[in-house]
């Protein structure tokens, strides 16, 4: 609400289906809303967006707005003119479509927001949260499959073909689906890895230069988001590679071929199903806050590394050790333990979330169980 009262337009993009419709009707219930989805309100829109808007003179809820990009032009003239603010709420599932088309148009009127799917801590806020690691990584985190009797992997099978067919037509001219696919798939084997762009072009039988384009294309669609490494007057032996994260790790599990809870005990990528959850926790952290997402990783060439690092004050760092075991061990510590005698001259806050349910305060790390990450948010939060 307070970016309504600042801004005469609030702009919303994220995922499908991560709930940008519900907030926007949520935060002004009394607006008109309309859907550029809906073949007759977008030819309306494309041939009369004067008399389109002229229809809500007290403003509107305009939905994947950037299927019509000539009215931005036309919203910048009418917010100039009535000087209102939270007159409009736009919405959108592609980024760099919605980031472009502000940015030209709508510079200084418009405040933008990203929506992920639920948050852990908001599904615990109403007694929704899974009741284990393992369920967790199986369901995701979408909305539609906690507000609804509805298996998640049926969901999300509709949900990526849909995506598939719809979007991937819309924002690039992908010709062959199939390839597209395969290619999705295995960046979905890659989580948490250093991206190859090489390698994927290579596994997927495309150019290196269509891999480029459809890694940019995952992103503006807010399904993938890289993780850039740290380095700050360190030696060339740090990595300068980013990573690759999905926006939910149930997309990922259904990606990957997991059909069953049972499966994602079993399976070899569940520690990296584990560690994509968190990061994605430490994201919405950041951007339910309105805040742009600034979160890091730091490695070397010989291994010694830290899953996230967030600066939370000018030289303090919340240095985050991701794992998926039950079990501590005592080589859970040994990157955190690294990397803050390496970076003396920083202040790093070092925290351990595991799969397990022990909370520990040890010399090496605070110790959260993946249950209760609240400690670590209520830091982030500052």
């Amino acid at each position: 609400m307070e970016r309504l009262s600042s801004f005469p337009i609030l702009t919303i993009t994220g995922p499908r289906q991560a709930g940008k419709t519900t907030l926007s009707r949520l935060l002004r219930p009394e607006l008109p809303y309309f859907s550029l989805e809906d073949p007759d309100v977008r030819m309306f829109a494309e041939q009369d967006p004067r008399a389109f808007l002229r229809q809500a003179p007290g403003g509107a809820i305009l939905d994947e707005v950037q299927r019509v990009p000539q009215l931005f032009s036309y919203l910048q003239g009418v917010v100039d003119a009535e000087r209102r603010m939270g007159q409009f709420i736009l919405t959108g599932s592609s980024q760099f479509e919605m980031l472009e088309s502000v940015t030209q148009s709508l510079a200084g009127r418009s405040s933008l927001l990203t929506l992920l799917p639920f948050s852990m801590e908001e599904l615990q806020a109403v007694g929704r949260a899974p009741k284990s690691v393992d369920q967790l990584l199986y369901n995701g985190l979408f909305p539609p499959i906690y507000d609804r009797p509805v298996m998640p992997s049926v969901w999300l099978q509709d949900y990526v073909g849909t995506y598939l067919e719809r979007d991937v037509r819309q924002i690039s001219r992908v010709r062959d689906l199939a390839v597209f696919q395969r290619f999705v798939q295995l960046c979905a084997g890659r989580i948490g890895q250093l991206v190859n762009v090489s390698s994927l072009a290579a596994d997927a039988g495309i150019t290196r230069v269509t891999a480029e384009a459809w890694l940019s294309l995952l992103q503006a669609s807010h399904l993938i988001f890289l993780v850039q490494p740290w380095f700050s007057n360190l030696s060339k032996r740090v990595i300068k590679t980013p990573k690759l994260y999905f926006c939910d790790p149930g997309l990922v599990s259904w990606l990957l071929g997991v059909r069953s809870v049972e499966h994602v005990t079993v399976h070899p990528q569940r520690g990296a199903l584990f560690e994509n959850w968190v990061v994605t926790e430490l994201v919405k952290a950041q951007t339910n806050r309105g805040r742009k997402p600034s979160i890091y990783f730091l490695r070397d060439r010989e291994g010694h590394e830290i899953d996230a690092l967030i600066e939370t004050a000018p030289g303090t760092f919340q240095a985050v050790e991701v794992k998926s075991g039950e079990t501590i061990a005592a080589d859970f510590f040994s990157g955190l333990s690294y990397w803050k005698h390496e970076l003396s001259r920083q202040k790093l806050v070092p925290w351990l979330v595991h799969g397990g349910t022990s909370h520990q305060q040890r010399e090496a790390a605070t110790v959260l169980p993946w249950n209760d990450l609240g400690p670590l948010l209520s830091a982030l939060a500052g």
